[in-house]
C-alpha cells in the first residue's frame, strides 16, 4: 500500500499547541530530539525508500526514544537498511527560545 497523498505541513500555531500539550501532560522530561541531516538523508536515499516511519520507544534508563525506519512503496519497513535513533535529546540539547519549546 502506498501512503495516500497528504499535505503534512501544519501552521506554527498548531505545532506550538501540540508541543505545549505534550509538555503540559508531563509525559516525560524529554521534550524533543535533534538529528543531523546526513543520517536522515542516508535513510531516505536507500534503494526503494519512499518515506519514513517513526516508532516510539523507550531507552533502558526509561527516557523516550524515537526510532526512524525507511519504508518502501508497499508500506514495509526497510529493516535491513539504515535505522536511526541516538537523537540529541532536550534537555539538555534544547533549541533557543522557540514557540515550539515554550
Amino acid at each position: 500500500m502506498t501512503l495516500p497523498a497528504r499535505d503534512y505541513r501544519i501552521t506554527l500555531a498548531a505545532a506550538a499547541a501540540l508541543t505545549k500539550a505534550y509538555r503540559d501532560a508531563k509525559v516525560s522530561a524529554v521534550t524533543s530530539g535533534a538529528i543531523a541531516k546526513d543520517p536522515v538523508m542516508q535513510l531516505l536515499n536507500q534503494a526503494g525508500c519512499v518515506g519514513l516511519r517513526i516508532y516510539y520507544g523507550r531507552n533502558p534508563d526509561g527516557t523516550p526514544a524515537l526510532v526512524l525506519a525507511g519504508i518502501d512503496a508497499s508500506d514495509n519497513d526497510l529493516t535491513k537498511g539504515v535505522l536511526l535513533e541516538q537523537l540529541w535529546i532536550c534537555p539538555p540539547m534544547c533549541a533557543a527560545a522557540s514557540p515550539l519549546n515554550g
